[in-house]
């Protein structure tokens, strides 16, 4: 009985000693599996002909040479910059046969903060969108864009030309990308009427600085931030006169109805005529300026939920797709060898530890194989059967 227990003891812990074993693969191959490739700089020493000053000086790492400013996009608040999810920022001169172009790069959690602080940055006189990517903004020396999760702005000396802006390709490349839920882009802003927008004036705010610094019409303290909702605001420009749309989107349509009271006792316009207001599922629409009540009732009763359109690069690209299912069966694969390997060190732990054990007992480490037999083979005389003529007892 103790030989039997004892038995039991040393089966126990080994399987025990194998399963923190496979535990220790397990956490490892999780651990190979959350390993990412260190991030790649916001800015590179070099992108098509420009060169940075520190790079092209031979500065070595930590150097102070050619040190620029932190990134200020354009003078943003940098409470804005926190609140849209702030992460890293980097500011340096390049220079390119004489000419020098000062570069920002802020990047944020997602591309969702990124658009904000891209909004927020654009300047009145920009020219808006598709001179360089879909978010960009161009307008004097300047040039603003947005690339996956990061802002960029470059000034030039002088007024920025037709292909300064297409020197700035090379750069796109090299920025970091934005993958998964991170790359998504902001539903809200595409819900905004394009006839009479002024150029540069919508503004998309994700909390209260930044609603308050991009010009909102309502009481930023009022709006129930604590909910996540996210807020535009566009000035409008036409033969209709000037306008102000504020969009509101909540997580519910309870939140969104709540809201909605709220701005009906912050307006006094809404009780004169001068604004108008239209709560659907969780939008809240507010239009007020000089607009006629009817033109205003239009451009707000023409928005809707429905209207949601994705920009073009809104879904990852077929090579991001391909890149996240490579490393899902490279991480599956990692994982399927370290657990066949610690079931191979399993085995030969058992094997070898049974062996130990019969030589400690005093018998040979092996033993023969043992075979069950039926024993079929003859055990008795076969029968002899006596013929008629032959004599009893033959």
């Amino acid at each position: 009985m103790r030989l039997v227990f004892g038995t039991r003891r040393c089966v126990a812990l080994a399987v025990m000693v194998a399963g923190l074993a496979v535990g220790a693969g397990v956490s490892w191959a999780q651990g190979s599996v959350s390993l990412m490739e260190p991030a790649a700089p916001l800015l590179p020493a070099k992108f098509g002909d420009w060169t940075r000053v520190d790079a092209a000086a031979g500065a070595t790492t930590g150097s102070t040479a050619g040190a620029t400013p932190e990134a200020a996009l354009l003078g943003v608040n940098p409470h804005v910059l926190g609140e849209c999810g702030e992460i890293r920022s980097k500011a340096a001169d390049y220079t390119r046969g004489g000419r020098t172009v000062h570069v920002e790069a802020v990047q944020f959690g997602d591309r969702t903060g990124a658009y904000s602080a891209f909004t927020l940055a654009e300047q009145p006189g920009m020219r808006v969108g598709g001179d360089l990517v879909t978010y960009d903004a161009v307008g004097g020396n300047a040039v603003l864009f947005m690339r996956g999760k990061s802002v960029v702005l470059a000034e030039f000396q002088g007024a920025a030309t037709a292909q300064d802006v297409a020197g700035l390709r090379p750069l796109l490349e090299v920025m970091p990308k934005a993958f998964g839920n991170t790359g998504a882009v902001p539903i809200l802003p595409t819900l905004t009427p394009a006839n009479g927008l002024v150029g540069g004036s919508l503004r998309y705010a994700l909390g209260p600085v930044s609603y308050a610094v991009g010009g909102g019409v309502l009481q930023a303290a009022s709006l129930n931030w604590k909910m996540e909702p996210e807020a535009v605001t566009a000035k409008y420009d036409d033969a209709r006169g000037q306008e102000t749309l504020t969009m509101l989107m909540y997580p519910t349509p309870t939140l969104a109805q709540e809201a909605a009271k709220t701005v009906q006792g912050e307006v006094p316009e809404l009780k004169s005529g001068g604004a108008r207001l239209r709560q659907e599922g969780t939008l809240v629409l507010l239009a007020t300026g000089s607009f006629a009540g009817d033109a205003a009732q239009q451009m707000i009763s023409g928005i809707h939920l429905s209207q949601m359109t994705f920009n073009q690069d809104a879904h990852p690209a077929f090579k991001v797709v391909a890149a996240q299912t490579f490393t899902l069966l490279e991480n599956i694969t990692i994982l399927s060898g370290v657990l066949g390997a610690a079931a191979v060190l399993l085995g030969l732990f058992l094997g070898f530890g049974r062996a130990w054990f019969r030589v400690l007992r005093g018998k040979p480490a092996a033993v023969e194989a043992e075979f069950l037999s039926l024993h079929l083979a003859p055990q008795n005389k076969p029968a002899v059967f006596r013929g008629p003529d032959s004599a009893e007892g033959a």
